[in-house]
Parts: C-alpha cells; structure tokens; sequence
C-alpha cells in the first residue's frame, strides 16, 4: 500500500521559518514522502509577496522550500493568495476579489483565464526558485463562497470548471510543471480511495487524488483536541484508518494536514504525525511504501 500526504497552507507565518527545515530533516531522515503547499501571496498584505522577499524570514522560508522535493515532499501552488484572486499587474489583492478557491468552480471563467492565472502563480515561483508539482484547492467557508457554492450546487454544479484541468494539462505539455503528470487536490477524505484521470495529452496527465484519511494532525485548528496519532495506525499496528485501509486492499493511504497543526515548533500535531511514522516503520516496513504525490500519479501514468 502506498502511504503519502498534503500539508496545506505551509508558510513562515504561523511558524518560523526552522520549523519547515526540522520538517523537511525529518522526512528525509526517515524516507517519508507527501506534499506541502508554498503560497506565495499568503496573507501577502501584511507581509509582502513571498516571491518577493522583504524580510528574512520569508527568504529563509524560501531556502527551505527549495530543498523539499529533495527531502521527498511534493510543492503544490495552493494558488496565489488563498484567498481574493490576485492582480498580478497591479501585485495586489483587490478588494472584493472573488475567493480563489470559489473561482475554480465558477462557469463562466475560460480555459484561457485559468492558464493564465495559473502561469503567472509559476512564473512567480520561478523568481522564488520554486518549481511546482500540482494544485491544490485553497477551500474556504466564509458566508459568501459558502453562500455562492449552495447557488452552484443548485444548478447541478458540484465540480471544478473543466477549463482548470485543460489548463493545468496545457502548462503541463508546455514543461511549466516539474513532472508530466500533475496531481490535484480537491475536496475532502472519501470512504474509497480515488484516483481520477482529469485531462491527458501529449505523453502528460492531470490526476486528481482524493485523500481517504482525515486530519486528525491538530487541523488548522491547531487544537490538540482533533491529533490523534491512533486515528492512523494503534501503537500495537493493529487498528486505525491505514491498518483498515491496507486489509481492504485500497491501493493507498493519502490523508492530509495543516501547516498550522502539523509543524515541529508550535504545531499541536507534530508528536502524533512522528508517532505516526514510528509505528509505520515497525509495522508496516514490509508492507507500505511512502511516496509522493506526484510519483503516485506518474505511476498511473504509464
């Protein structure tokens, strides 16, 4: 059974910047494998555009975010800001802007749009010297995406617009990602896994890889109430979600986490993700392997 994750919202904000190199250590230490986003206009109005260093830690972050797929860790845009759409002329977040994540989904909106939006988020990462693997879904409940997404669900609108697959396929033919093969996350844990072939083309594939475990890393939440190192795996190996997962032959475990509960520094989650991988590797060595999302898509790709 194959073993990955998603770390969302990763950033220098919520934890120093050390905090994503003790991660990145730990996971090359002990051969784990996921993904951790890298969002460049993350709560870019108080800090500035991560692309754009102003400060140290946002460049020391950067430093570290450069060496992840090295460490074994997958870097997704969780598109531009995680929250208004951007103006990338203007390098700002107007006000009012429609929440990117809502934007994915919205009808109207061209492939055209979209591969725009989507290389200008790449070009800023190469200024950064980040190369991305895939997308991930920024999600959000404010009153308006959750009031704009029951008007979508109404029209029978439940999945992202079919222009942002051929748009990432587009960039994909084009070389702009690190791979041929480009995993998506959207949405949240599934009873079953899921592995959906989104688009294809030219020798290249966008994937969508559903995680069927949940968070329970502390959430974004970062409450100790909700991290839970049983919930995966029990400290004898023999119940929790990948024990149940592995005995109905489910070809993978891909669950999934937030920077704010995950990280090593003041994340509520930390002690039970390396529990976690502790009792992995005493109960499941033989029988798992960890590997990020982008190498589990490229498999299916072949």
């Amino acid at each position: 059974m194959i073993l990955s994750f998603y770390c969302d919202d990763t950033n220098p904000y919520d934890a120093p910047p050390e905090a994503l190199k003790i991660f990145l250590d730990f996971a090359a230490s002990e051969g784990i494998a996921g993904e951790a986003s890298v969002i460049l206009g993350y709560q870019w109005a108080g800090h500035g555009l991560l692309s754009r260093p102003a400060a140290k830690d946002q460049e020391a972050f950067l430093e570290q975010a450069r060496r992840a797929f090295d460490c074994g860790i997958d870097t997704h845009f969780e598109l531009m800001t995680h929250n208004g759409l951007f103006d990338f002329a203007g390098l700002c977040e107007p006000a009012g802007a429609i929440h990117e994540g809502l934007w994915l989904y919205e009808p109207a909106v061209s492939q055209a749009e979209y591969e725009a939006y989507f290389e200008n988020i790449i070009a800023e990462g190469g200024r950064a010297g980040v190369r991305y693997t895939g997308l991930t879904w920024p999600g959000c409940g404010c009153p308006a995406c959750s009031q704009r997404y029951q008007e979508l669900h109404r029209q029978g609108i439940t999945e992202p617009n079919p222009g942002v697959w051929q748009a990432l396929l587009s960039l994909a033919q084009r070389g702009r990602f690190r791979g041929k093969t480009v995993p998506c996350f959207f949405g949240g844990a599934l009873e079953h896994s899921s592995a959906r072939l989104r688009a294809s083309g030219g020798g290249c594939a966008i994937y969508e890889l559903a995680p069927n475990a949940e968070d329970y890393l502390a959430l974004w939440l970062n409450d100790p109430a909700y991290a839970s190192a049983d919930y995966y795996i029990s400290a004898d190996g023999q119940s929790g979600r990948m024990i149940d997962l592995f005995r109905r032959g489910e070809p993978y475990c891909l669950f999934y986490a937030h920077w704010q509960g995950l990280n090593p520094l003041n994340g509520a989650g930390w002690a039970a993700f390396t529990e976690v991988v502790k009792r992995v590797q005493k109960h499941l060595k033989d029988q798992a392997v960890w590997m990020r999302p982008s190498a589990c898509a490229a498999s299916l790709n072949t």
